[in-house]
């Protein structure tokens, strides 16, 4: 099973010198681009150099590869979905999806392309990005669409696609993309995905927006967010990561729980605060999920 990814860091594909820039900066996962960051003019070239890339690293570290290859309407797709689909890949990201027949569409070509480069049939997974009006609309039924989605991302950044696409004007606070960040979130949990993402903080510089940005996205319940600079990884891990005095209240609550359950009793008083069964069964999760990182 994909364990959550705190950070999925973009690399444009025809760069595969940046990806050992990339892996140096520790990311969860790096997303090797054939979509935006790629001139037309480039295409084919990217396509040779993710090929490559994947045979260089893939494996090579803790960090996962996935690939996002040009959307439905473009004649790059089918290519890119071949180029892509190989071992060492563990998934695809998917653009501009507006409803479930996209995803079926996708589906089928990364089965043919499984066929073909000697992938496991099923094993490539698919991380959903909701950039469209009609996408977002339709967020429950693309979470559930095929066996292979993993994840849900609510792209929702600044002067992109999703902001062209319903005219709102980003904030830092974020009242106008709750809703549809919340919804995302909600569509992702129900359909019991191993993790969701929220879109990109694009102010390079800017760290400390990066920080409350990111703070913002964990307190609402998403594990982690894409990137498109390395020197957003370490402030970014700092936020989704597990906090030592989080950990420790939890691990606290969970031994408070298990004593008086040994007792006979059904719930306790920690720290002020009534606890019961289902208090104890968060904090398990909590901790254990920390124990991971």
């Amino acid at each position: 099973m994909i364990r959550p990814y705190r950070s999925m860091l973009f690399v444009p594909g025809q760069r595969p010198s940046w990806v050992e820039k990339a892996l140096r900066a520790g990311p969860d996962a790096v997303i090797l681009d054939l979509e935006d960051a790629v001139a037309e003019s480039a295409k084919a070239e990217a396509r040779d150099a993710v090929v490559e890339s994947l045979r260089t690293h893939a494996g090579t570290s803790g960090t996962a590869f996935w690939g996002r290859p040009n959307d439905l309407h473009s004649e790059h797709v089918g290519f890119d979905v071949e180029a892509l689909v190989r071992p060492g890949l563990t998934g695809l990201v998917l653009p501009k999806l507006d409803g479930r027949d996209d995803v079926i569409r996708y589906d089928a070509l990364v089965t043919h392309a499984e066929h073909r480069n000697g992938v496991e049939i099923g094993s490539t997974a698919f991380l959903a990005s909701l950039e469209t009006a009609p996408g977002m609309a339709h967020c429950e039924e693309i979470a559930s669409a095929s066996p292979r989605m993993t994840a849900l991302v609510g792209a929702t950044a600044r002067d992109a696609d999703t902001a062209r696409s319903l005219g709102y004007r980003f904030s830092l606070e974020g009242h106008e993309t709750l809703y549809l960040r919340s919804r995302i979130l909600l569509a992702s949990r129900a359909a019991g995905h191993a993790f969701a993402v929220c879109g990109m903080w694009q102010d390079i510089a800017d760290l400390d927006g990066l920080r409350s940005f990111a703070q913002a996205q964990r307190d609402l319940g998403y594990d982690g967010q894409m990137l498109i600079h390395p020197n957003h990884v370490a402030p970014v891990h700092e936020i989704y990561g597990p906090d030592a005095a989080e950990i420790e209240f939890y691990r606290g609550m969970v031994a408070a729980f298990e004593e008086a359950a040994a007792g006979g009793a059904a719930s306790v008083d920690y720290r002020g605060q009534h606890i019961d069964a289902a208090h104890a069964k968060t904090a398990r999760a909590i901790v254990a999920s920390a124990s991971r990182d």
